[in-house]
């Protein structure tokens, strides 16, 4: 059955895409739904008639390759950029995405999209770049380049490797956070204070200032040791093997740097997190996706797929 986010036909057409750059020359062909032209509206959003694959009454999703698709969007058209890009580490997508580029051309490839990110993100909005600090230390001096506000470096805490001889464990990755200018949306985020799982007992004491604190918790600070793993099934689809991201991750992002109504785009939507937490907190999206549009579909119209538990606290 259908939900009422929209009414969908059944009818299924391929989406002929011919690809350049990072997608190599192949032609994808993506299984989508038709357009409905109902609930949200992009033509604000959008030039040359270019019409999203899907929608719901917040948000709207394109099918293909970003770059092309963002260059049909206009200036300055919404608030908070996220991107979580495929990492140029030899993953197996599906095949209109090579992961495995010489460093030059996939950085070259970043800086494409890149520009059109900045290009349509409004003057205070913000841009977050979810990568390995490999990649996001000459992106963060890209952004520079083209005039972006440097905010914060975040470091989430996730072991995903063994470790590597001659190298430091890797176990964390880069969350870049940009501004456009200074940022119009910046909302204090706490978080609860730890106690022990066992005795249930304060962690910390705080220097013997815990008398003092926030009774809504301590702020967020910018490394996150407190991001789960999506590993578990119910919280990612089976029909896309791809590390997913935690809604913890886009719980924070979106309510940082955005308010209900403004707008979130996600050029690469992979596994649809980001789009799943903007419907739940009200926010209006724009997203695009080249091999899981489908797959995005099916977890926007259902609820199959869980949310992270998430106490924070958000202020403003």
């Amino acid at each position: 059955m259908i939900s009422g986010k929209q009414a969908l036909n059944d009818e299924v057409r391929a989406n002929m895409i011919t690809q350049t750059g990072l997608l190599g020359p192949a032609v994808a062909k993506q299984a989508i739904m038709k357009w409905n032209p109902s609930h949200f509206d992009v033509r604000p959003f959008v030039m040359n008639g270019t019409r999203p694959d899907y929608t719901t009454a917040l948000g709207a999703l394109f099918a293909g390759d970003c770059v092309t698709v963002l260059k049909n969007f206009r200036n300055a058209v919404v608030d908070t950029v996220f991107a979580d890009p495929p990492f140029n580490i030899g993953k197996q997508y599906r095949e209109n995405t090579n992961d495995d580029l010489p460093d030059h051309e996939y950085l070259n490839w970043c800086k494409t999209w890149l520009a059109e990110c900045v290009r349509v993100l409004k003057p205070g909005g913000s841009l977050f770049i979810y990568n390995l600090p490999k990649w996001n230390i000459p992106i963060g001096a890209y952004l520079g380049e083209l005039g972006m506000e440097f905010r914060h470096w975040i470091g989430i805490e996730i072991s995903a490797c063994l470790p590597i001889p001659g190298r430091l464990h890797p176990s964390h990755y880069s969350l870049l956070y940009y501004s456009k200018g200074k940022p119009k949306t910046f909302r204090r985020i706490r978080t609860p204070i730890l106690k022990c799982r066992h005795c249930g007992g304060e962690v910390k004491d705080y220097g013997g200032h815990r008398g003092a604190m926030n009774p809504n918790g301590v702020t967020l600070k910018d490394v996150w040791t407190d991001i789960p793993p999506v590993r578990h099934w119910k919280f990612k689809s089976k029909n896309r093997k791809a590390n997913a991201l935690s809604t913890k991750i886009l719980d924070r992002v979106v309510e940082m740097s955005t308010v209900p109504g403004d707008v979130v785009l996600d050029p690469f939507g992979g596994s649809g997190t980001t789009f799943v937490v903007c419907e739940a907190k009200e926010r209006r999206w724009l997203g695009v996706e080249i091999d899981y549009a489908q797959e995005i579909i099916e977890r926007l119209e259902t609820d199959d797929i869980q949310a992270h538990k998430n106490g924070d606290f958000v202020e403003g």
